[in-house]
C-alpha cells in the first residue's frame, strides 16, 4: 500500500486549505493624502520593478495606472475651475497666495486660510484590485490559475498561467495586466504570504491616515456606512460607496470605495457589468449563423445534384 501510495504522490491533488473568514480592503478616498506610502510599500514587500521616474503630465501620478508592476496605484483629480493647483495669484509681481488672500508681514493668517471659499479640490484614490465576489477573470480562465483562496481573494496561480490574456479582457476595471517579463498575469495578492502569518497588507499597514482599511468584509461594510452618515451630518452629502453591494449586471467587491464623485471622475465604470452576461446572446446568433450556413449548404448541394 505504502509503495502505490509512492507510486501516486505525483498524481495526487492535496487537500485545499480550509476557508477562513473573507478578507478585503475598504479605501476611503476622503482620508487619502497622495503620499504614495502604500505604492512603495506594495513594490518593496512583493519586489517588483520600479516602473520609471517618468513625467506622464498627470498632476502628480508617475504610474498612470494599475499594471503588472504596479499593483498599487494613486491617482490624483484636481478639479479646479481656473485650471490649477494652488489658487489665484494677487495681480502684482510677487509671489503667489493662496486663494488670494495676501499674508501678514508674519506670516500666512490661518483663520483667514481655513474660512475662504473653496474654489476646487483634489480628489485622491489608492486604486486596487477589486477582488471581487464573483470574478470576471477566474470565469474567463481556461487553466484555472486563478481562484479564489480561502481568504476569498481573487488569486492568479503564475506556474498554471499560460498567459492566454483572457482574464485581462474579462475585468471591466483594466486591473489585470501581463508581465513584458514572463508574460503572465499578475496582480494584486491581497497579501497572501502575509495574510497566512496573520499580518496585515503591506499597503495597509504603510497608510498613515487610515485610508486603506483591512479586515473582516462584514466589519469593513459596517464601518463604511457608519462613516458615510459621519460624513453626511457634515455636510459632504455627496459621499457615497462604490461597489459595496451587488447590483443587477455586478458582483459586491471585497475590496470597495467612499467616494465623492462619480465613479467615472476616479477612472472606476460607472456600471460595470459581467462580461459573462453577453454570452447568451452570442450563442443565439451562433446558433442562428450556424443554421444559415447548413441551409446555404444543402441549398448548394440540391443546386449541384440538378
Amino acid at each position: 500500500m505504502s509503495l502505490l501510495k509512492n507510486l501516486l504522490y505525483p498524481f495526487e491533488r492535496p487537500a485545499p486549505p480550509a476557508a477562513r473568514t473573507p478578507m478585503g480592503f475598504f479605501t476611503d478616498t476622503t482620508l487619502c493624502i497622495g503620499c504614495k506610502a502604500c505604492e512603495v510599500a506594495c513594490k518593496q514587500w512583493n519586489q517588483l520593478p520600479s516602473d520609471g521616474f517618468l513625467w506622464t503630465g498627470d498632476s502628480y501620478d508617475n504610474t498612470g495606472t494599475l499594471s503588472a508592476t504596479s499593483w498599487r496605484h494613486v491617482a490624483f483629480i484636481e478639479q479646479f475651475p481656473d485650471g490649477t493647483a494652488s489658487g489665484a495669484r494677487d495681480g502684482s509681481s510677487g509671489p503667489a497666495v493662496l486663494g488670494g488672500t495676501q499674508p501678514p508681514s508674519g506670516g500666512f493668517d490661518l483663520d483667514a486660510l481655513l474660512s475662504q471659499a473653496k474654489d476646487g479640490r483634489w480628489l485622491m484614490m489608492s486604486d486596487v484590485c477589486k477582488h471581487c465576489s464573483a470574478a470576471p477573470c477566474q470565469i474567463a480562465c481556461p487553466t484555472g490559475a486563478i481562484i479564489h483562496n480561502e481568504f476569498a481573494d481573487v488569486y492568479i496561480q503564475n506556474d498554471i498561467c499560460n498567459g492566454c490574456g483572457y482574464c485581462v479582457a474579462a475585468c471591466p476595471f483594466g486591473v489585470v495586466t501581463r508581465s513584458a517579463i514572463d508574460g503572465h498575469a499578475h496582480k494584486c495578492t491581497l497579501c497572501y504570504d502575509r495574510q497566512r502569518d496573520g499580518l496585515v497588507p503591506a499597503c495597509a499597514k504603510a497608510c498613515p491616515t487610515e485610508s486603506i482599511q483591512f479586515g473582516p468584509i462584514g466589519e469593513l461594510r459596517e464601518r463604511a456606512r457608519k462613516r458615510i452618515a459621519i460624513l453626511h451630518q457634515r455636510g459632504e452629502t455627496d459621499a457615497y460607496l462604490y461597489g459595496d453591494q451587488p447590483t443587477d449586471t455586478y458582483p459586491s467587491l471585497h475590496a470597495f470605495f467612499l467616494l465623492l464623485d462619480e465613479p467615472s471622475r476616479y477612472r472606476l465604470p460607472d456600471n460595470p457589468e459581467v462580461p459573462q452576461i453577453h454570452l447568451a446572446g452570442d450563442y443565439v446568433r451562433a446558433g442562428i449563423g450556424a443554421l444559415l450556413m447548413f441551409g446555404a449548404a444543402i441549398v448548394a448541394m440540391l443546386a449541384y445534384a440538378v
